[in-house]
């Protein structure tokens, strides 16, 4: 077997689990398998996760595949020839195998083993037990894994105030709550980010399923919408995203994160839903007072029609998309380098796309492209600027179009955007000023600058993919999608950096009364008015000792901001009352047990 044939291997294993594209393994799967154990060491990735799940089956398992028939699994006609002929080069090699004598076939099917062992530590390094865990001596290094964290409770506080302020802007829109598995089978992925889709974490094989944990949210979304078949939903999720991505964790870029999104699927009439999306943005950002931002906008029809009449070949399209993607982090120069050295583009094409990717504005922008010479006639170009002069209006309406600015910079690279595209960036030179003092009076590496660019970054983004539901309906049927996803991880930083300077703690616990006992011998007591809160809905703790000091507990409740102190002591039962004590002014007042929980309620609102 040469490295043609493995490579078409390759092709053919990157999208299926099995050689003929079914969810079950065949004996084109063991014929080919048995031809390729002398390749195994230099075979790449997706053969070595299939030829690892071929070794875990013995050999008389093997035997025992149902028959296959005509291999047609890729798609590719000329793949598929190929992939055929190659199995036909498997058969024959069985057969000479077969002709040998049975120590060379004992010794043949004992190798997968071996073979296994060999493609695990050879050709997968990421699979290699890493040593970064361990120190020199063998003891754990306890550490999260690269690009994740731990939260502490005052961060799971600045975590939830965040998602309960985005919720309560999706609940304004009428959205309902969804949730989808956090691995997808990878045929669902593949093919969707572009050359973003090296980002994507891939599963071990397990029992013939190739899987991969989600890169975003919507591409299940999408799936979800083709397998329920349904027509119109406005819908947010809240879940969790990973991306092999270089993580910088002081601007907010992990590889585990989570991502808020909202989309609303179903037909309807032309930018109504694409404006709603950027009044969802707007009120987002608003309500969390993060400072000024910018919302760039542009159109994925006004890029192709820019393209194409500066003359990218159509086949280049995507790839030229990612590259102009890149301005917001790369300066022309490097991106026009690269667009020449690794795209492949003319010289003179690049330098025409440099002429309006600088350019951004609102109504005068489009009134310019409207009437530039060469796009003019060009009608991909003037149906992406109509498409932007009505979205507009309804912006305006809407009183989300203040920080609007139409950017022809603004590519966002992923394969699916087929209209109109956006995303939400905090204006830099925001951070205060002792924040700014503090900065340069520390030494910082090179990676620190780097990490830190003076910005977090993009905050929100996305925009219209009208047809990735209809790359799943097995009838092809479309339901045209618009949508937004929010950082969250990197509102989370901003917000936990403007917190700290504010010198502002938030509470992480939502405890609202601390029941204490002033003397020994009040288990029983402190317990009984824990139960009549809990019962009146209002929430109450105590200690977890039997006889614990006075001070302590309303040290306890100072600390963890809980607003009102509730004492108990031998005079207190005999009297048949309970002292309501207010935490930040030490006030304290006598409330007849009988008459507790209504003075709670109606004190508790103010505080």
């Amino acid at each position: 077997m040469n490295e043609q044939d493995i490579a078409v291997l390759e092709a053919v294993l990157s999208c299926h689990s099995y050689i003929s594209g079914s969810s079950n393994a065949s004996q084109a799967d063991a014929q080919i398998y048995g031809a390729l154990l002398d390749k195994l060491p230099n075979t790449p990735p997706s053969v070595v996760r299939w030829a690892q799940h071929m070794a875990s089956y013995s050999p008389q398992q093997r035997q025992l595949f149902p028959q296959h028939t005509n291999v047609q699994s890729c798609g590719d006609a000329k793949v598929d020839q190929q992939l055929n002929s190659l199995l036909q080069k498997a058969i024959l090699k069985q057969k000479q195998e077969s002709s040998k004598n049975i120590s060379t076939t004992t010794q043949r099917d004992v190798s997968p083993a071996k073979h296994e062992r060999v493609s695990q530590n050879s050709l997968s390094p990421s699979r290699k037990p890493s040593k970064s865990g361990s120190s020199k001596g063998g003891k754990l290094i306890l550490k999260t894994a690269k690009g994740t964290r731990d939260y502490h409770p005052a961060e799971m506080a600045v975590r939830r105030t965040v998602f309960d302020k985005i919720k309560s802007v999706f609940h304004m829109h009428g959205a309902v709550e969804i949730e989808t598995p956090v691995f997808e089978l990878k045929e669902v992925l593949t093919g969707k980010y572009g050359e973003d889709s090296k980002l994507i974490y891939d599963l071990e094989d397990q029992g013939g399923e190739l899987l991969s944990l989600r890169y975003d949210l919507t591409v299940p979304f999408a799936r979800y919408v083709a397998q329920n078949k349904i027509d119109n939903i406005s819908r947010y999720h809240i879940a969790r995203v990973y991306r092999r991505d270089n993580p910088a964790i002081t601007r907010g870029r992990y590889r585990e994160f989570y991502q808020c999104d909202f989309d609303i699927a179903g037909a309807y009439d032309l930018m109504l839903p694409d404006a709603e999306c950027l009044q969802v943005i707007h009120q987002v950002l608003a309500s969390l007072d993060l400072g000024l931002f910018t919302i760039k906008v542009n159109h994925r029809k006004l890029l192709d029609g820019l393209f194409g009449a500066c003359g990218v070949p159509i086949e280049k399209f995507r790839s030229i998309c990612s590259a102009v993607d890149k301005l917001d982090k790369s300066s022309w120069c490097e991106v026009r380098a690269e667009m020449i050295g690794e795209k492949g583009l003319d010289e003179a094409v690049a330098d025409r796309i440099g002429e309006y990717v600088k350019l951004n504005g609102k109504q005068d922008l489009l009134n310019t492209l409207k009437n530039d010479d060469r796009l003019k006639t060009n009608e991909d170009a003037q149906a992406g600027i109509e498409e932007l002069e009505l979205l507009l209006q309804y912006t305006s309406l809407l009183q989300c179009d203040a920080n609007l600015l139409i950017d022809m910079s603004l590519a966002r690279g992923l394969d699916y955007y087929t209209g109109v595209i956006y995303e939400a960036i905090l204006q830099e030179g925001q951070v205060p000023q002792q924040q700014q003092e503090s900065d340069n009076s520390k030494k910082k590496s090179k990676k620190d600058e780097e990490d830190d660019g003076g910005t977090v970054g993009s905050v929100a983004g996305g925009g219209r993919y009208d047809n990735l539901v209809g790359m799943f309906d097995p009838k092809k049927r479309t339901v045209p999608c618009v949508g937004v996803s929010f950082g969250i991880e990197r509102l989370f930083a901003i917000q936990e950096r403007k917190l700290k300077l504010q010198d502002r703690k938030l509470r992480s616990r939502l405890t609202s009364v601390y029941v204490a006992g002033v003397c020994k011998g009040m288990l029983h007591h402190r317990l009984t008015l824990c139960a009549l809160l809990h019962e009146a809905e209002i929430s109450a703790e105590t200690s977890r000792k039997i006889n614990p000091k006075f001070l302590t507990q309303l040290q306890y409740a100072e600390e963890n901001g809980i607003p009102l102190v509730v004492t108990i002591g031998d005079s207190e039962v005999s009297e048949g009352v309970v002292n309501v004590r207010n935490t930040s002014t030490r006030q304290e007042e006598k409330v007849p047990r009988d008459q507790l929980i209504q003075h709670l309620k109606q004190l508790l609102p103010q505080l």
